[in-house]
C-alpha cells in the first residue's frame, strides 16, 4: 500500500426528509446564495423545502447551471454573491451544479468578477486557490460524487476546454442526501448516475497491485453493488427507496477518497472524456462508457494483473485463459453500459475516425499528454484508445 494523508470533513446527513435539517447546519446569521439548475429543483419542490427550512435567514436564488458548467454562467452567479453581500453557497443539484459552486466560492474571494482571473484558478488546477466562501449541498441527482470531495470541472465555452480543480479548502461542510429526490429524475440521468459512479470506482481501482486490500475489497463492493441494482434502478417503473439509496450512497463513496487513498490512480478515461464533451456536447458520463472499454482493450498489459482481479472478483469470471478472461471482463463492462442504454462507441453519436485528430489535438493544447498511474498515454496512445472506441 502507497503513503498516504486523507482527510474529509464534510459532514453527511442521509435519508428521508433531511433537507428540514437544513436550518441546524447553517449559522444563524448566514446569508445564502442558493445555485441550482435548469429549475427542476423549483418544478419538484426541493427548493420550496429549502427555502422553508432556511427560515428567517436572508437568501435569493441564482438559476441556470448547465449540465456541464461554464465560467460564463458560474461568473454571473459571482457577480450575484459578491454585489448581494452574501456569505454562504449552498448547492440545490447534482454534480455540475455542486462543482459550479466550489469554484464560485473561490471566484468569490478574488477582487471584482474578472473571468480571466477566475479561469487562472482552474486553469492551474486549484492549486493557486488561497481561500473561499462556505458551502453546503443538497443532493438531488447521485453521480459524480462532488458532494463529499474537494474537486471539479468547468468548461471555458469560448476557449473550448473543459478542465479539472481541487483545493482542500473546496470541501463542501456538509451534504444533504434524500434519496427521495432521485424520484423524479428522467431514466438517462439515472443511467448516467450509474455510468459514472462505476467509471469513478474503476479509476482507482483498474490500476496495478500494491497489496490494498482494504480498498480493493470496498472498490469491489461498490462495483458489484452498481451492477446489482443499475439495471432496476434504469428500468423500474416505479422507484424502490432501497435501490436510490444504494445508488446515492455509492455514488458519494466512489469519490470521497476513501477508496482512493494508498492506491495508485488512472483519470486518463476522464481526461479523454472531458474533450470529447468539449467538443461534441455528449454527457460526461456517456463518454466514460465510450472511453472506459477501450481503455481497458488498449491497456490490458499494463492493468493485467487487475484485469484478471476484477474478471474474478466482480464479474465472476474464473475459467479460460487468462487472455480469455480479459476479453470476458471488458465485455461484460461493455454488456453492462448498454444494458443501461448507455451506448460504448463513438459510432453511436456518428462520429468516425476523424474525431481521434481532435480530441487529441485538444489533450496536447491542455497539456494532458503524460496521462494514466504510469504517465504512459502520450497522444499516439489516446489516439489508439479512440480508434478501438469507434
Amino acid at each position: 500500500m502507497l503513503n498516504f494523508d486523507f482527510t474529509n470533513p464534510t459532514r453527511i446527513v442521509f435519508g428521508e426528509g433531511v433537507i428540514a435539517r437544513l436550518g441546524k447546519l447553517l449559522p444563524e446569521a448566514a446569508q445564502v446564495l442558493i445555485v441550482t439548475g435548469s429549475g427542476s429543483a423549483e418544478k419538484n419542490g426541493t427548493l420550496a423545502e429549502v427555502r422553508a427550512a432556511l427560515g428567517e435567514r436572508r437568501h435569493e436564488t441564482f438559476t441556470g447551471i448547465e449540465p456541464n458548467p461554464t465560467l460564463e454562467t458560474a461568473m454571473r452567479a459571482v457577480a450575484q454573491f459578491q454585489q448581494g453581500g452574501f456569505d454562504y453557497l449552498l448547492a440545490v443539484g447534482g454534480g455540475s451544479v455542486i462543482d459550479a459552486v466550489k469554484f464560485i466560492a473561490a471566484a468569490v474571494r478574488l477582487p471584482g468578477a474578472d473571468p480571466a482571473a477566475a479561469w487562472e484558478l482552474v486553469r492551474k488546477g486549484g492549486r493557486s486557490v488561497a481561500q473561499a466562501a462556505p458551502l453546503g449541498v443538497v443532493l438531488t441527482l447521485p453521480a459524480t460524487g462532488s458532494e463529499m470531495n474537494n474537486g471539479g470541472v468547468l468548461t471555458h465555452a469560448a476557449e473550448g476546454a473543459k478542465l479539472p480543480f481541487s483545493n482542500r479548502l473546496l470541501f463542501p461542510q456538509f451534504a444533504l442526501l434524500d434519496p427521495t429526490k432521485t424520484y423524479t429524475l428522467p431514466t438517462r440521468q439515472l443511467a448516467n448516475g450509474v455510468v459514472d459512479a462505476f467509471v469513478h470506482t474503476m479509476e482507482q481501482y483498474l490500476t496495478y497491485p500494491v497489496d490494498a486490500r482494504v480498498q480493493d475489497r470496498f472498490a469491489e463492493g461498490l462495483l458489484q453493488t452498481l451492477i446489482e441494482i443499475g439495471p432496476r434502478v434504469v428500468q423500474a417503473e416505479t422507484p424502490d427507496y432501497a435501490d436510490r439509496a444504494n445508488l446515492v450512497w455509492s455514488a458519494t463513496l466512489a469519490l470521497n477518497g476513501l477508496i482512493g487513498a494508498g492506491v495508485p490512480q488512472d483519470w486518463s478515461t476522464h481526461m479523454i472524456g472531458h474533450e470529447i464533451t468539449a467538443l461534441h456536447g455528449i454527457d460526461h458520463a456517456r463518454t466514460l462508457a465510450i472511453v472506459l472499454p477501450a481503455m481497458m482493450d488498449a491497456r490490458r498489459d499494463q492493468k493485467h494483473a487487475k484485469l484478471l482481479q476484477y474478471a474474478e472478483r466482480v464479474w465472476g469470471i474464473t475459467e479460460g485463459s487468462e487472455e480469455g478472461r480479459v476479453n470476458a471482463a471488458i465485455t461484460q463492462t461493455r454488456n453492462f453500459f448498454e444494458g443501461l442504454g448507455v451506448p460504448t462507441r463513438l459510432s453511436a453519436y456518428d462520429l468516425g475516425p476523424e474525431t481521434a485528430d481532435a480530441v487529441v489535438a485538444q489533450l496536447e493544447k491542455h497539456g494532458m499528454v503524460a496521462l494514466s498511474e504510469h504517465r504512459d498515454i502520450d497522444a499516439r496512445k489516446a489516439r489508439e484508445i479512440l480508434g478501438l472506441a469507434i
